[in-house]
Order: C-alpha cells, then sequence, then structure tokens
C-alpha cells in the first residue's frame, strides 16, 4: 500500500507549497482539493508525487440539469492533472460549496441514481481517453454533508457498479462511511474490486488514527490480507502536531507488515 496525506488539513500555520514540501520530505504522496487557486509550478518543484486532486468544479453528477457541468469542468481540469503527474481526480454525488450543499436535497429519486450512473460512466470514457481514473467519494449526511443526496458507501458503490467502467471507480472515505453505516471491515472487502483509493480519519473528530474509535490496525490488516496495494490518504486534521500525525498514521498501516516479518 502506498500511503499519502491530504496537504489541505495539516500543517495549516504553513503555505501550501510548504505542507507539501513536509508531507514529501515526510516519505508519502500528497493529496490536495481545489488545484484552481494553486501555484502549480512551485508544486511540482517540490517533487511530491500527487496522488489525487478534486476533479469538478460545478454541477451534480446526479441532477439532470447539471450533470453535464461535472463532465465539461472534469475536462477543463485535465490538463492540470496532467502537468502535476495525479492520476486519480475525485467527484461527489453532488455539488459542494465550502463542504456544504450546493443545492440540499433529502430524498433520491429513480431519476438521481439513472443520471448518476450516466454522468459517472461518462467520466469514466473520459478518464480512459486521457489516462486517469475518476474516483466517486462517498460522504457522511449525519455531520459533514447534510443534504447531498445518495452518499452513502453502499449507494456510491452501487453507483460505480452501475457505470460499469473501469475508470471510475469508488473513493472509498472510511471516517465518512463510520459514521454513517460502521462495519468498515466489511465493506472493504465487498468493494475491494471497485476501490480507487482509500481515504481515512478518525471518529469522532476528523483527526489521524488512534485519535477516536476506528481500530485502524485491523482494517490495515483486512485491507493486506484482501491483497489490496493500492493508495490510503489520510483526510484528517491534525489533532494536535502535524508531525505526530503523520507518524500515527504511518504506524497504523504499517503494523500488519511489521507484524508478518
Amino acid at each position: 500500500m502506498r500511503l499519502a496525506v491530504c496537504a489541505e488539513m495539516v500543517f495549516l500555520d504553513l503555505p501550501f507549497v510548504e505542507r507539501v514540501r513536509r508531507i514529501h520530505e515526510a516519505g508519502f504522496d500528497v493529496e490536495m482539493w481545489d488545484s484552481r487557486n494553486k501555484d502549480i509550478q512551485a508544486l511540482k518543484a517540490t517533487g511530491a508525487v500527487f496522488s489525487s486532486m478534486t476533479g469538478y468544479t460545478s454541477g451534480s453528477l446526479v441532477d439532470p440539469e447539471t450533470a453535464h457541468d461535472v463532465v465539461r469542468t472534469a475536462e477543463a481540469l485535465i490538463p492540470t492533472a496532467h502537468e502535476l503527474g495525479v492520476s486519480r481526480m475525485v467527484v461527489h454525488p453532488a455539488e459542494l460549496v465550502d463542504g456544504r450543499a450546493a443545492r440540499p436535497v433529502y430524498r433520491s429519486s429513480g431519476r438521481m441514481w439513472a443520471t448518476g450512473a450516466r454522468t459517472l460512466e461518462k467520466l469514466g470514457k473520459l478518464g480512459e481517453k486521457h489516462g486517469l481514473t475518476f474516483c466517486l467519494e462517498n460522504l457522511n449526511t449525519i455531520l459533514d454533508h447534510p443534504g447531498i443526496p445518495l452518499a452513502r458507501a453502499k449507494d456510491t458503490l452501487a453507483l460505480v457498479e452501475a457505470a460499469g467502467h473501469p475508470n471510475a471507480k469508488l473513493m472509498l472515505d472510511l471516517y465518512h462511511a463510520q459514521l454513517g453505516e460502521g462495519n468498515l471491515i466489511e465493506l472493504v472487502r465487498s468493494a475491494m474490486p471497485y476501490i480507487g483509493e482509500i481515504q481515512v480519519a478518525d471518529v469522532p473528530g476528523r483527526c489521524e488514527p488512534g485519535t477516536g474509535e476506528i481500530n485502524y490496525a485491523a482494517v490495515a490488516r483486512a485491507l493486506a490480507e484482501a491483497g489490496y496495494k493500492g493508495t490510503v490518504g489520510m483526510e484528517a486534521w491534525a489533532k494536535d502536531d502535524s508531525n505526530a500525525a503523520l507518524d500515527a498514521f504511518r504506524t497504523a498501516f504499517t503494523v500488519y507488515a511489521e507484524e508478518k516479518s
């Protein structure tokens, strides 16, 4: 497994480029969100490997009126992804503005399901054309993202399955899944064929592994036993010190390898 850290959530007292440099020097890949306000050349100069970035800027995957904006803005971001060497572009079930639902919806419909599957298939074809994978991230609607339809892991997994394209995968966020569904080990086992990347944070608090209730050492073992060789990204706040948070993350996801050796 490769380990990545989201630069949007650690070393918050530093400029973004310096955050990326610190993460890279600590031996991790880098995740980031919106690339439009970033100095791309300065980011490239850090030498960091960029695991993923947000893959659209407007529109809702499941809204027939705006789904085309998801595809259009995704295509517009592809040159930036190529410049940074990003291989995974992250989309959500609906449009987010500052992390909240742009247009809250509290009941999903069959039309939303169909639109979401078709849009995700289009993104898969776009990804295939440009050598990228689009990853649909599950979200929790209990605390962080109320009003996002089809956001639970079981819903996003079903949409990825329905899209049926190898360049359309699941960004399986275990923090969101724990808040909304739980049963994480069985979830990762059932979702394994469709996972593009995994994100982690602990519950409650959304801080690094070891600060809450999730047994991430057990999750790491389950992933290793299932043969997962992809990326696990820490999309979490540092509870106290960012360097300590990175160390805790590394420890949680290397314990299995140490035990086997």
